[in-house]
């Protein structure tokens, strides 16, 4: 995940809780309406003036925002590095990752009808 995206999708967030408008908050900000859309959609980067702007527009502490971006990501790549572990271990063992296992299969093991340890 790109940093732009993870703090577009934090603003939005944010913006969208406080059940605020797009306009409202580029009015606030002091900032055109079409860039903080493009800055929530991940599409720009935003200056650091322009996110302590949008910060203060939103009234989040800047500090707050930057480490929920910081999560969001370490998160994003936790998930990607262990997908990455799954296939890459997959490919060793000649499984298709892509391929799915059937859930109603059953693996049924030979009962020679004792049990191996005591009952009772």
């Amino acid at each position: 995940m790109l940093l732009r995206n993870a703090l577009g999708e934090t603003l939005r967030e944010a913006r969208t809780q406080q059940n605020r408008t797009l306009r409202d908050v580029s009015t606030a900000a002091n900032v055109s309406l079409g860039y903080l859309s493009e800055v929530e959609r991940g599409r720009k980067e935003a200056s650091s003036e322009l996110l302590a702007s949008i910060c203060d527009a939103l009234d989040l502490q800047l500090a707050e925002v930057l480490d929920t971006v910081s999560r969001t990501i370490r998160t994003e790549m936790a998930a990607a590095s262990a997908k990455s572990a799954v296939t890459a271990n997959s490919s060793k063992l000649g499984l298709d990752p892509a391929r799915r296992l059937d859930p109603a299969l059953r693996i049924v093991m030979p009962y020679n009808g004792r049990p191996s340890t005591p009952v009772g």
